[in-house]
């Protein structure tokens, strides 16, 4: 055997030795499996608008022995490597849920953690190169209200530093619930039919489904085609809701952050081999 193979290492036990040569042999493998799998979704039609449910964070951290809501820092590092996988699909759309109204109900440490991590990303994201490059317009949906005062204004100053791109729509989804939406676009109408002096019967008449759209969060952004949720979780868990009715769904068993790009790939291609009928 050659000199200073792998083998030959002081202090390598052979299971160790094993699995480093086992790793060896695997990773061109499955680079050479991820090329291939690209290469068959390169060739066929890519979502118009694709929603994630980033689900697992802190179950991923208390597999690595560490607190739960450290999870967040590997799911935020996770949701910059699936932007750009995206972006070379060229996905128009994309909505990420990030933090649900339901949220609210973790502990007041876990929040707060949260909190600060939605102005330390929003400030990255402003100054983030490929943001720019790429020309990512952000917008951020969901009830706001209880986001403290420094969440709001990186948030918002996110939003102003993107407005002007044109290439790809990132929505992200804070503060966000699919009930909440509803009745948030529900009440709109009340007020403005209040303000026009129309009465609850000619408001009743006139409603269909077009005047609940119009008042979504999403409002002018076609719907979802294709709905991934990580975790193993099967549920939507309120996850555009009404923009969802007749989306393709993908429920991965693995954690967000151990989520790979060949899952992904596959995911896509998953969905490309389906058929949407809408009903019909």
């Amino acid at each position: 055997m050659a000199a200073n193979s792998t083998l030959d290492k002081p202090g390598t036990s052979l299971k160790g030795q094993a699995i480093q040569l086992l790793n060896g042999v695997l990773k061109p493998l499955y680079w050479w499996y991820e090329r291939r799998v690209e290469a068959e979704v390169l060739r066929g039609h890519a979502p118009r608008h694709l929603g994630m449910i980033l689900d697992g964070n802190r179950r991923f951290a208390k597999e690595l022995g560490l607190e739960g809501h450290q999870g967040h820092e590997f799911g935020v590092s996770k949701a910059y490597e699936v932007l750009e996988w995206c972006l070379q699909l060229k996905i128009p759309t994309v909505t990420i849920w990030v933090f649900s109204t339901d949220n609210f109900n973790r502990s007041d440490v876990e929040v707060e953690i949260l909190m600060n991590l939605f102005v330390k990303e929003a400030r990255r994201m402003a100054k983030d190169e490929r943001i720019h490059a790429n020309e990512v317009r952000v917008k951020v949906i969901g009830r706001h209200e209880r986001f403290p005062p420094k969440v709001l204004e990186a948030l918002e100053d996110l939003e102003k530093a993107t407005e002007h791109h044109r290439g790809m729509l990132l929505q992200i989804a804070m503060g966000y619930g699919g009930r909440e939406e509803i009745v948030d676009a529900v009440k709109m109408l009340l007020l403005e039919a209040a303000q026009t002096g129309k009465s609850p019967e000619e408001l009743a008449a006139e409603l269909d489904m077009k005047h609940i759209s119009e008042r979504l969060y999403t409002a002018g952004v076609p719907d979802p085609d294709f709905i991934i949720r990580t975790s193993g979780e099967v549920r939507l868990g309120g996850f555009l809701l009404w923009q969802g009715a007749y989306s393709e769904y993908y429920f991965f068993d693995a954690f967000w952050p151990a989520f790979r790009k060949v899952d992904f790939l596959r995911a896509i291609r998953n969905y490309q081999g389906r058929e949407q009928r809408f009903g019909k």
